[in-house]
């Protein structure tokens, strides 16, 4: 079912305002990650502000869905989503990778609420994330766990086990979020490490599938209530294959592998934040 008119408007405002939070934060620190934090904006934003149970004033509330981040480094989406989404006030956003700030380059779970686990390492989420879902099954929590993986950390053999896992042990309440930019940290997927076909790979390990447009707000929104249904009713975990652009919304940004890892000076910033004033 698509959003409303008037959710649909709030949501795209979100999303163009965790955009301007997204460019500000490295560019105050002159390091971190925009390409990849500016692709996932709509997945997060959807899981947020439509989908996810959770208590902002709870953090540790047990019948929360959890939210594993295991693409760690995506941290300026991360603490401006969390913030946005009341887990703290986020005045301080622009103190990113600051000495001191609890603002990590990469997610801490001990200095920011809201966070799962501490990620960062690729390759090491999809496990937490399979172990959270078998967690909450035997504790009979009636929740699901949501896992955004990046297409880079597909290259790693921990990942491929803790896919295996999830369908040995019929998973049905995890459902993952496949950040599928195609661009890592220095250079296109496919020409460090063959990578597709994605879908027949999960498939071929008992996968449910859903591909959608990753940056369409109803798409997203709608492959997500039918892994809620798919999952647990043939015992499978899911995996949205969400295709999106890295550095989405900015058009020198776009598809560029320069964003993976470098901050807008001060001249791109201002042409970015221009850029998104007119959308």
């Amino acid at each position: 079912m698509p959003f409303s008119q008037e959710k649909l408007n709030e949501l795209k405002d979100i999303c163009k305002d965790l955009r301007r939070s997204i460019l500000k934060m490295t560019n105050a620190s002159a390091s971190g990650h925009p390409g990849g934090s500016l692709s996932a904006v709509e997945i997060l934003t959807v899981l947020y502000f439509a989908v996810m149970k959770y208590d902002p004033y709870n953090p540790s509330l047990n019948t929360r869905d959890r939210m594993i981040i295991s693409k760690g480094h995506a941290t300026p989406l991360v603490y401006s989503i969390l913030a946005k989404a009341g887990f703290y006030k986020g005045d301080d956003l622009l103190t990113f990778r600051k000495l001191g700030s609890p603002y990590q380059g990469h997610i801490d779970r001990l200095r920011v609420p809201g966070i799962e686990t501490s990620t960062g390492s690729l390759g090491h989420g999809t496990s937490f994330a399979v172990g959270a879902a078998l967690g909450c099954r035997l504790d009979k929590i009636n929740n699901r766990v949501y896992l955004l993986q990046s297409d880079g950390e597909l290259q790693e053999g921990s990942t491929w086990e803790a896919i295996m896992s999830a369908s040995h042990y019929h998973l049905g309440n995890l459902t993952c979020i496949l950040d599928r930019n195609r661009i890592q940290l220095d250079g296109w997927t496919e020409e460090t490490m063959t990578l597709e076909p994605i879908n027949k790979r999960f498939e071929a390990f008992g996968w449910h599938i859903e591909e959608v447009d990753g940056h369409n707000l109803n798409e997203v929104y709608d492959a997500i209530l039918k892994t809620q249904v798919i999952g647990p009713k043939e015992h499978k975990p899911c995996v949205i294959i969400a295709h999106t652009v890295k550095g989405k919304g900015i058009s020198f940004m776009e598809d560029e592998v320069k964003w993976h890892g470098v901050a807008p000076n001060d001249e791109e910033l201002k042409l970015a934040l221009n850029e998104l004033d007119k959308v």
